[in-house]
């Protein structure tokens, strides 16, 4: 693979939310894998499963977009907008994000209060939500997290993940078609 193909590839739209999606696959796999056992409560491991999942999803798609700025900008490609406000976007994702990550640690040792869990992951759904209703199925891993922290009886704990998860299943699926179409997001969602 030569340079060029691997600037090509950081600049692609399609490949990011499909990797971060399996980067939160694996994530939430290993999270599950290595906090079995007595210590840590099912119900506890799913919250902390689904907030590592959103932090993890949204986080790499911050990353990659930021990749993506640098080295269009850097190639001399980056024509339209501001520089700035495509910097903006990825850093008011990329925080959030990362305190929604950080978050997970606090929820599998039971120190963290369900407002946390509330603050953090309504401060990155609300993020991905102003820049566009667009950006409701990004979002909504965040949200189902703090329903299911909210919750108490289990089948309505149950039923959020089901949801949680068809969501995720199908996000997953469009991301393939979206990598699949060659189409920039605009393109792809009919906003051009």
């Amino acid at each position: 693979m030569q340079g060029s193909d691997v600037l090509a590839l950081i600049t692609n739209e399609g490949l990011w939310l499909t990797l971060s999606m399996s980067l939160a696959a694996v994530a939430i796999a290993a999270l599950w894998y290595t906090h079995r056992g007595p210590a840590c409560t099912v119900a506890d491991r799913v919250t902390a499963a689904m907030n590592l999942g959103a932090g993890v999803m949204v986080g790499t798609m911050a990353f990659g977009h930021l990749l993506a700025v640098i080295v269009k900008l850097y190639l001399g490609t980056l024509r339209e907008g501001s520089l700035l406000v495509f910097f903006a976007i990825g850093m008011s994702l990329l925080i959030p994000s990362g305190f929604v990550i950080q978050h997970t640690g606090a929820l599998l040792a039971q120190r963290a209060t369900p407002n946390q869990t509330v603050m953090v992951n309504g401060w990155l759904a609300a993020t991905l939500l102003m820049m566009g209703l667009h950006n409701l199925p990004l979002a909504a891993p965040s949200l189902f997290t703090i329903s299911h922290r909210l919750r108490r009886r289990p089948l309505e704990r149950w039923a959020i993940v089901a949801a949680a998860s068809i969501v995720m299943a199908g996000l997953f699926v469009a991301s393939l078609v979206f990598l699949a179409s060659g189409q920039s997001f605009e393109q792809f969602s009919g906003l051009e």
